[in-house]
């Protein structure tokens, strides 16, 4: 049985005022043949990640390693496009400084605005998604280390959730202070295990092998679930037999500051743009090791989770891709994580976030070349080493160019085009806003993806692959936890 709900309107009249911004901004900035430019690469784009979902289900078995034609696309085509858009602008205007600047923000539209119909179309499906016929047994383990400030909260949220079959698994990895006190309170809801410390991986594979549940849920120490959300997290299994993981709607909780609100934002605007977008394709790149489930079997089959690895979630999550089963998402299955409420704490958890996914990306390099993994090596991993190791360095040089193009006489136009990209911000936070029910507040915060919060992530990033180029060891580092 269904639960077909209406279409909410005011998603089509935000995206559409997006759309005439973007247009507007081209008619008033860029030439006719600059806009022609830009309208012809999104349509190919947006042709060309609609069929993908087509193309999904054959199988390649003897074909050649090489990148897949989009991620070829995804190299030429902005700099095609930039290098039209730069001459252009450069016998127009006579600004090199403004021809590389309108470059950059090109790219970062091509980016990004393309998933919006995909994540409208994501939101529409959603909507008539079948109520789950069976409920199996579902295990939900919660690996923890040093977690005394946080652990209690987590169990009684997980004990309290709505679900009549489930199985409570909690592990503690060796930790030094009163983690363990505090699960051993809960030994007539839960299986509570001690181990010796062995990092996250270890700690979740062996809450594993004493797991009885078909579906298993992982939950980070530091994560409070919602009332529902096991729930929705098996309906999400129901859609399709091939769905091997559903990854659950990750929120900040501790909104206390500018720096813990913007990554509030950053939260809802990825998870209801792009990873809407990447549902479509039932191709989500991570499944959150702070909620996420998988079928058991799979698990099994695919190794578990990977010690040796800075992000296990990450990892396993293109191991399952790999195996061209479907990862889909859930919105409606929230959980409330933990944001870093400083600088110091924000680089310790970002330097564990990107130096780990760069080390995953060089051990799932073979997905680039390699097209018996389907939508991962079409689609999927060109574009996550598209955002995370090159729009960064696009963004720099967009601001050098920008303050380069301010000192020489273009204040004016610098500023009209922040003032322009500031608003399509906004807009896409608006969306994202309303496809989530999210707090309105967010919205102004929307300008500091744009500058501000956006290039601290950005010198993050970059010192992460450096890093990762001069082979710097890397040890798990986490934010301080502040129990709120």
């Amino acid at each position: 049985m269904s639960h077909q709900k209406r279409f909410d309107p005011v998603l089509l009249v935000i995206s559409g005022a997006i759309f005439s911004i973007l247009i507007l901004m081209a008619f008033l900035v860029f030439s006719a043949i600059s806009m022609i430019a830009i309208g012809l690469g999104a349509a190919v784009v947006i042709y060309q990640m609609i069929t993908l979902q087509k193309s999904q289900a054959s199988r390649t078995r003897r074909a050649k390693q090489f990148p897949s034609p989009f991620f070829i696309f995804l190299l030429v085509s902005p700099i095609v496009l930039g290098a039209t858009v730069g001459f252009d602008v450069y016998h127009i205007q006579s600004s090199i400084s403004k021809a590389i600047l309108l470059w950059g923000l090109t790219m970062t539209f091509w980016s990004t605005l393309l998933f919006i119909p995909l994540a409208l179309y994501s939101k529409h499906r959603e909507m008539s998604i079948p109520q789950a016929s069976s409920f199996p047994r579902v295990t939900i383990i919660v690996p923890a280390y040093n977690e005394e400030k946080v652990i209690e909260r987590t169990i009684q949220a997980i004990v309290d959730t709505k679900y009549q079959d489930k199985e409570i698994i909690l592990v503690d990895d060796g930790s030094k202070d009163k983690t363990w006190e505090i699960m051993a309170k809960y030994k007539k809801q839960a299986k509570v295990l001690q181990k010796t410390n062995g990092g996250k991986a270890s700690a979740i594979n062996f809450g594993l092998a004493y797991s009885t549940g078909e579906i298993i849920v992982i939950i980070d120490a530091d994560t409070i679930i919602g009332h529902e959300s096991l729930i929705h997290l098996v309906q999400g299994f129901s859609i399709d037999k091939n769905v091997a993981a559903v990854a659950g709607n990750i929120k900040v909780r501790n909104r206390r500051n500018w720096l813990t609100w913007c990554q509030a934002i950053e939260y809802v605007a990825g998870i209801q743009i792009v990873r809407r977008a990447l549902d479509v394709f039932g191709a989500i790149s991570v499944v959150p090791g702070a909620l996420g489930s998988f079928r058991k079997n799979i698990l099994e089959d695919i190794g578990s989770y990977h010690k040796d690895t800075l992000v296990e979630d990450f990892d396993l999550t293109l191991k399952i891709l790999k195996t061209k089963m479907f990862i889909a998402g859930s919105t409606n299955a929230t959980a409330y994580t933990e944001a870093p409420e400083s600088i110091k704490s924000l680089y310790k958890q970002r330097k564990r976030w990107y130096n780990g996914n760069l080390q995953v990306f060089s051990r799932h390099s073979d997905a680039l070349t390699n097209p018996r993994f389907g939508i991962l090596q079409k689609f999927v991993f060109p574009y996550m080493i598209f955002s995370s190791c090159i729009m960064p360095l696009v963004s720099f040089i967009t601001i050098g160019s920008a303050i380069y193009a301010a000192i020489f006489g273009s204040g004016l136009f610098v500023l009209e085009m922040f003032a322009i990209f500031s608003a399509l911000q906004c807009m896409q936070v608006t969306l994202a806003v309303r496809l989530d029910n999210e707090d309105p507040r967010l919205i102004p915060y929307g300008v500091f993806l744009v500058v501000g919060f956006k290039q601290i992530l950005d010198i993050l990033l970059i010192v992460a692959i450096l890093e990762h180029l001069i082979k710097k060891d890397q040890v798990w580092t986490s934010a301080e936890r502040i129990g709120t």
